[in-house]
């Protein structure tokens, strides 16, 4: 037998979940004392629990730093671990919530602000109509939701797959090309309808764009500077679709570029228009990104499949 094996069969007959717990208690609460109090459990089967979790790993894994506890190398790696099982079984119970109200499973899904409404809307009915799954919708930054799907806390991300540039345990497919428009006030529209293109005028407008370091601010940026025009400073920095429809509506000063099919979600809500400009760059491809699973989740695969479909029938804009 390897010590692999050894440790693996250990770690199966001897880790309890109150074991896991504890791990994750002491990284909440830094010290046995503090975790003993906020548990109500004795300091002395609080230690006497470590103690059994380092036998059972065979290695130290804290060290004490003043009033605390700092884990070692192999530490930190059980609380990792202990925190990915822990939520795997609230995701667990939550699935078997759902199946007990009829479901077949249940699905958390993370989507980055900058991923069609009207294409998510599509691909969720399609996932409850068809399969009659249970549906949770997270929406963050692609590198927040990154991190839940390390964490086991969503199931899979709609977002950019640079974000998990470097990163081991996950993979992504791509799912479509995203392409830059100018929109604005239909008002602002008339007005630079048939204009001469000209990015100096442009620059004098109040812009909403997201942070420099996200695509789009890379790539806005890059077009001034190329143009040897002084990009924008713009007065809002957010890619919070309501945020952006809400101040272009009300004000026809203001300008923003993001994704066409952003544009279009924007566009069809009213007093919005698509704003005419050559613009020759693309945007980071859409792709959806998954944890490497021995065995797949069924439902996750199912909305693979729907996603694909649904972006199949996508077309670049014109």
């Amino acid at each position: 037998m390897t010590s692999t094996d050894h440790l693996a069969r250990k770690l199966t007959a001897r880790l309890k979940m109150r074991h896991l717990v504890l791990l994750r208690n002491i990284q909440l609460y830094g010290s046995l004392t503090r975790v003993a109090d906020a548990t109500g459990i004795s300091q002395p089967a609080v230690t006497k629990a470590l103690a059994e979790i380092e036998e059972i790993f065979e290695a130290p894994l804290f060290i004490r730093a003043g009033r605390g506890l700092q884990p070692t190398a192999l530490g930190q790696l059980a609380i990792i671990k202990a925190q990915h099982m822990l939520q795997d079984i609230d995701g667990w119970a939550n699935e078997m919530n759902a199946v007990r109200d009829g479901r077949t499973a249940r699905l958390c899904i993370g989507a980055m602000p900058y991923v069609s409404g009207e294409l998510l809307t599509q691909a969720i009915t399609h996932l409850y109509e068809r399969h009659n799954i249970a549906i949770v919708i997270k929406q963050a930054t692609t590198d927040q939701l990154v991190q839940s799907l390390s964490d086991h806390e969503v199931d899979c991300v709609i977002g950019r797959s640079s974000a998990i540039a470097g990163m081991s345990g996950l993979w992504h497919e791509v799912l479509y090309t995203q392409y830059p428009m100018l929109i604005g006030n239909v008002k602002l529209a008339k007005r630079l309808e048939g204009r001469k293109q000209d990015l100096s005028e442009l620059a004098t407008l109040k812009w909403i764009l997201p942070a420099p370091s996200t695509p789009v601010g890379t790539k806005v940026a890059e077009m001034f500077a190329q143009a040897q025009v002084r990009p924008p400073s713009p007065i809002i920095e957010t890619y919070a679709v309501d945020v952006i429809h809400g101040m272009l509506s009300q004000n026809d000063g203001i300008i923003s570029i993001v994704p066409v099919d952003i544009a279009l979600d924007l566009i069809r809500r009213g007093a919005i228009a698509a704003i005419p400009w050559e613009m020759n760059w693309e945007l980071p491809p859409i792709s959806l990104i998954r944890r490497v699973r021995t065995t797949p989740l069924d439902a996750e695969e199912k909305f693979a499949q729907i996603l694909r479909e649904a972006c199949s029938q996508l077309t670049r804009p014109r």
